[in-house]
């Protein structure tokens, strides 16, 4: 298996915020967490790369055990997360935020190279690489943190919370470059609140409740699923 989780239990002190679950994603494959706010997305996220030491299980990537790996050695296995609140660098240059994705790399040439294919990319990016990145607007903002990680040359990218606060056309902006980034060839892991928009995206979900897996299936059951339409698609 390209990338697994075997039975992941987390604390925070005494609370036990994500209880012993599964998790699979095959190389290529684009899955989806859905789950209501404190569920436990972002505590799972947070466990696959390193910024969170789990209770117990086992997390494997490439059929490499990486739960004890530092972040930044995460990040050189091939996983990026894409964290929630898109935490940019506020006073440097779009073009120096970029810069920090690759800060792991040591091929100079390329890592100009890939700059450039994220200003094609990501056109806007390239208009402003050298404003601050606090002067982008918050679509901007997150075109900027996916841009940063594709620089990390990953082989899946952790996306929490994507569309978060961002109005409905940039949100069909983000959902088209998440595809276009996966049907590269890249993993993605997707945690997200809105719910449909995740269960479009990928081809299959985890539906996640008060820590733990309540349900798993192709993402186009689980948008026509009773439990699900009820629960987290408004009735949809």
């Amino acid at each position: 298996m390209f990338f697994e989780v075997r039975d992941l239990v987390v604390h925070y002190e005494k609370v036990e915020a994500v209880k012993g679950i599964p998790v699979q994603v095959s190389e290529g494959e684009c899955v989806c967490i859905i789950g209501s706010n404190g569920a436990g997305k972002t505590t799972i996220m947070r466990a696959i790369s390193g910024l969170k030491k789990p209770t117990s299980g086992e997390i494997l990537f490439q059929g490499k055990r990486i739960d004890k790996l530092t972040t930044s050695n995460v990040v050189a296995e091939g996983i990026c997360l894409v964290p929630e609140g898109r935490m940019i660098f506020q006073e440097m240059s779009v073009r120096d935020n970029l810069l920090m994705g690759a800060y792991l790399r040591k091929d100079r040439k390329s890592v100009n190279r890939d700059l450039e294919e994220i200003f094609h990319r990501f056109p806007i990016l390239g208009e402003r690489q050298k404003q601050m990145g606090g002067s982008l607007s918050g679509g901007e903002q997150q075109m900027l943190t996916i841009g940063r990680s594709l620089m990390s040359k990953p082989k899946m990218l952790l996306l929490d919370e994507p569309t978060l606060g961002l109005a409905p056309l940039i949100v069909i902006q983000i959902v088209e470059i998440v595809k276009e980034i996966n049907q590269s060839g890249i993993s993605v892991l997707l945690v997200e609140q809105n719910s449909y928009v995740a269960l479009q995206i990928s081809k299959r979900g985890y539906v996640l409740e008060t820590g733990s897996i309540a349900m798993e299936d192709e993402s186009s059951n689980l948008i026509n699923n009773e439990h699900v339409k009820e629960a987290y698609l408004g009735g949809k």
